[in-house]
């Protein structure tokens, strides 16, 4: 038998039997080793474990993870809520719209789509149910929206895509901007579409004195993105500067300005985050020996002979990526996939024609729809736990938006200048 098929046949089992991500790729790459022909002596497959992680860029992982866990604990999730509640909450699902936004906001502070999920979702699916909205509803919507949390920057897949494939993780980051203001869009769609059907009541409208007096209490939480990226940008700090930058941040924030954080909380967000950090990286270790050995059996060529034996067209090529990706999503962890199909697909990709950048943005934007695709679908995992609405019940609830998600999908892939005009 093949090195190939035994280490993806052992994958796709382990992952089956619901074994983390991280221990599958090692056990898989472990077992083709030892009964093929393989050849990665375990001394060197320690180096490449060890050699993964040993990366500045990679560094920027904790900190962006850590300043998201700080600023959900820290009272930044309602002071953004308020805010966009009193400008669209006496709109027809309104207060739908406003939960999208505040999404969207708390991505970019937090980087992390289930992150994002359980800070939002604690607050908002009981103030929807109160205002009379669905609790399925209510629940898919905040699923939904956690999508967004990988695409809007700083995005933890977009620095793991940039040192996989040696692009600029600041160009990755402005890329991602319209992409997920588009994928918001979309979502805000169906969420009017869905209140108008229903009639779901609205709040009174703010007055222009409500909605300074919301910008005012929560202008600190509104300028994290600006001092992140405009740092970046702007050239004063590198993306793994700009991620302690966002810790001192959201310390400040919490502590001081608002003042919603005792010592206790932020022992326990730092203990929190660590395990999330450490997870990830035990993946970025594995999937670096999973690639070694797909490198040593010349799997990428194999993949890139197939696809250019089916069409050298780059529509047909990118239609393609994105039905693998989507497929990929459901059962395999969003870092994990970054890491071990960049190499393979990036050149194959560049080769068309495609912008290293574009492509990136398109990888990251159809894996996320991994989070609400079950069986793996962590956002939907997230919503459910904090609402107690059954997995069945809400993978049904999920369709629409998924629908206009992967509209949303289409037409970032196929319009390019989407992704590349802020770069």
């Amino acid at each position: 038998m093949s090195a190939s098929i035994v280490l993806f046949v052992s994958l796709i089992v382990l992952l089956l039997l619901s074994v983390p991500v991280g221990f599958s790729l090692l056990i898989a790459s472990l077992v083709t080793i030892l009964f093929t022909d393989v050849s990665l002596p375990f001394s060197l497959m320690t180096q490449v474990m060890i050699t993964a992680n040993d990366s500045f860029p990679l560094m920027a992982i904790p900190f962006f993870i850590l300043a998201g866990v700080l600023m959900g604990k820290g009272g930044v999730s309602e002071r953004l809520l308020n805010i966009a509640s009193s400008f669209v909450g006496h709109y027809r699902g309104g207060f739908a719209i406003a939960t999208i936004l505040t999404a969207m906001f708390f991505s970019a502070i937090s980087g992390s789509g289930p992150a994002t999920v359980a800070a939002i979702g604690t607050i908002m699916i009981p103030a929807m149910v109160k205002r009379g909205y669905s609790k399925v509803f209510a629940t898919a919507l905040i699923a939904a929206a956690g999508t967004i949390g990988i695409v809007i920057p700083p995005s933890i897949p977009l620095v793991i895509y940039g040192v996989s494939s040696g692009t600029s993780i600041g160009d990755l980051f402005m890329a991602g901007i319209i992409p997920g203001i588009l994928m918001g869009l979309s979502l805000i769609i169906w969420a009017v579409l869905h209140a108008r059907k229903h009639a779901y009541e609205t709040d009174p409208r703010a007055t222009w004195k409500e909605r300074l007096q919301a910008i005012n209490r929560g202008k600190g939480a509104l300028l994290m993105p600006v001092v992140i990226l405009g740092g970046i940008y702007g050239g004063i700090f590198t993306p793994t500067e700009a991620a302690v930058v966002a810790v001192v941040y959201g310390l400040v924030l919490s502590f001081l300005i608002y003042r919603e954080m005792t010592w206790k909380e932020s022992l326990a967000a730092v203990y929190d985050s660590s395990l999330t950090t450490g997870t990830i990286m035990l993946i970025i270790a594995a999937a670096a020996v999973f690639g070694r050995i797909l490198a040593l059996e010349q799997i990428p060529n194999e993949v890139a002979s197939a696809m250019l034996s089916i069409t050298d067209n780059p529509i047909i090529f990118l239609l393609l990526i994105n039905v693998l990706l989507l497929v990929v999503g459901t059962f395999m962890e969003t870092i994990a996939a970054v890491i071990i199909l960049t190499p393979v697909l990036l050149p194959l990709a560049m080769q068309m024609g495609i912008d290293p950048i574009h492509f990136g943005i398109i990888m990251i934007v159809n894996l996320s729809l991994g989070f609400i695709t079950p069986p793996l679908g962590l956002n939907l995992f997230v919503a459910s736990s904090v609402s107690n609405i059954k997995i069945v019940q809400l993978s049904k609830a999920i369709i629409p938006p998924f629908i206009g998600l992967v509209i949303t999908l289409l037409i970032v892939t196929y319009i390019s200048g989407l992704s590349l005009i802020l770069t």
